[in-house]
């Protein structure tokens, strides 16, 4: 019996110090080395403070007024709809909740889905209308509508993001050639040039359009 349990015991306590100490510590270390930035998570600073992560959307909201101005609750939540100041990223099945990443499970035959979809499509044209008349639903990107994989990705297709444009600029009362402007220049190509596709980082995006509104 003690020739069995020794062999096994030094293993586990071997095996525990390499892969769950060593090797660890040294995959930080040459993180921290080489990629210091993606290796703390890609945090985004504004003024000193981390205001988020370039790899994790977000969802820019503010509060819904009752007619005396105050924020209204509905069972001890506040109510919120989307800023129109700010870009919007596609829909997230998680409310862009970091902690926990996952994608709505429908198949293209979901009625569920089907229904979820309408509903998207007609938010957003009730949203966009006002400053795109005569939008149709066969204008809209399917990203504006659809959900990513994640639930977190931070990224909308630069399609999305220039139908977007004619509310950014009036809300901010900047012309809308220069968000458009800004949209190009906040525009990722393909990785290697091959993988992936464009895309238009929503929170950094969101991050330079106040900087460009305080030069108005």
């Amino acid at each position: 019996m003690r020739s069995t349990l020794r062999p096994a015991a030094v293993a586990i306590v071997l095996a525990t110090l390499v892969l769950g100490l060593a090797y660890p510590l040294a995959v930080t270390g040459v993180g921290q080395l080489v990629l210091p930035g993606p290796a703390d998570g890609s945090l985004i600073t504004r003024d000193g403070r981390v205001v988020g992560s370039s790899l994790i959307g977000q969802s820019f909201q503010r509060p819904v007024l009752d007619a005396a101005g105050t924020p209204k609750v509905v069972d001890g939540e506040p109510v919120t709809a989307p800023d129109p100041r700010y870009l919007q990223p596609r829909p997230s099945q998680t409310g862009y909740a970091a902690n926990a990443t996952f994608f709505a499970n429908r198949g293209p035959n979901s009625r569920v889905a089907a229904a979820l979809y309408r509903q998207a499509m007609a938010a957003l044209l009730a949203f966009e209308r006002p400053y795109v008349p005569g939008l149709r639903a066969a204008d809209v990107p399917v990203d504006a509508v659809t959900n990513s994989a994640s639930g977190v990705d931070p990224h909308i297709s630069p399609a999305y993001a220039r139908l977007q444009s004619a509310r950014l600029a009036r809300e901010r009362r900047i012309p809308q050639r220069r968000v458009l402007a800004l949209i190009g220049a906040h525009t990722d190509g393909r990785r290697l040039g091959v993988l992936g596709r464009p895309g238009v980082n929503v929170v950094e995006f969101n991050l330079a359009l106040d900087r460009e509104a305080l030069r108005s």
